[in-house]
């Protein structure tokens, strides 16, 4: 029993060892792959790079902003914060600062996009977001830009330009919806083609209404009854009645209603739907002087 007892005490003691032996290793290969990372605000570029290089990490250089606090060529900022725990060949992402700002914004408006660019890169600056604008007047200029020129207290050395470019002449004409009520159909038609709307015109009539269906009275002429059978006669079934067709727009009508409604924006081609109703009956009074 002594023996056996003694087994049992081993094979757990064994146990135990190698899971405590395989709780190192793992805690060795998952720690064994991190890295520290250091302080490196305040350091040069270079150094910056070593200290990185060191620890198993490498510097990626995201911005450069002007400081007066930091001299040129050091560390402005940090991402990961110091002390953070990181995989190895983690990236530190760092902003160089370029000490207090020296160079003048120049005036880039009315230059073209290559001429700007030529002269943001002589002064030392970085071209910024280049958008286009599609205007009248000469391509490939510089409407406007952005810091504007001479400006002080600027952040970075970041110059962003909008540049024009041709007119598209390719797109409808937009207009605006002009007001058709009150006009007679033909000289709505004539608006709308001026300015190359569709006119669709309907008359201001109730939508129509079936007639009803009337079966004819069963007359009482005696007949002999039929021989009984087992199946029942089938009931006639009445035919559908046909609803009549609408009616035209009368032609010297007047526009009561229109879709679009007046002032909307409308592009030429679209369909202009208008409700025409009938023109005002003119009454003669007997004895009235014409």
């Amino acid at each position: 029993m002594k023996r056996i007892f003694t087994l049992v005490l081993g094979a757990l003691a064994m146990v135990a060892v190698a899971l405590i032996s395989a709780f190192i290793a793992m805690r060795l290969a998952i720690h064994g792959r991190e890295a520290v990372v250091p302080t490196l605000t305040g350091l040069t570029v270079a150094d910056a790079s070593k200290a990185a290089g060191n620890n198993g990490l490498h510097l990626d250089l995201e911005n450069r902003f002007y400081s007066s606090d930091v001299p040129a060529g050091r560390i402005l900022a940090q991402d990961p914060a110091p002390g953070s725990r990181v995989r190895r060949e983690w990236p530190v992402r760092i902003t160089e600062s370029l000490g207090a700002q020296r160079a003048n914004i120049p005036d880039l408006t009315g230059e073209s996009e290559r001429a700007a660019t030529i002269n943001i890169r002589r002064l030392s600056l970085d071209l910024g977001a280049v958008a286009h604008l599609a205007i009248p007047g000469d391509p490939d200029v510089v409407l406007t830009q952005t810091p504007p020129v001479n400006s002080a207290g600027v952040d970075g050395p970041r110059v962003s330009l909008l540049v024009s470019d041709p007119e598209d002449n390719t797109q409808a004409p937009v207009y605006v919806m002009p007001s058709l009520v009150g006009l007679s159909l033909a000289a709505a038609s004539e608006r709308a083609g001026a300015a190359g709307l569709h006119l669709i015109a309907s008359a201001d009539t109730p939508p129509p209404v079936a007639p009803p269906t009337t079966s004819p009275a069963p007359t009482q002429t005696p007949s002999p009854s039929p021989a009984p059978s087992s199946t029942p006669a089938a009931s006639p079934t009445p035919a559908p009645a046909e609803l009549p067709a609408p009616s035209p727009p009368p032609a010297n009508g007047i526009v009561i209603a229109q879709t679009p409604q007046p002032g909307r924006r409308v592009v030429q081609g679209d369909a202009i739907h208008v409700t025409v109703g009938r023109p005002a009956q003119q009454v003669v009074v007997p004895g009235a002087v014409q």
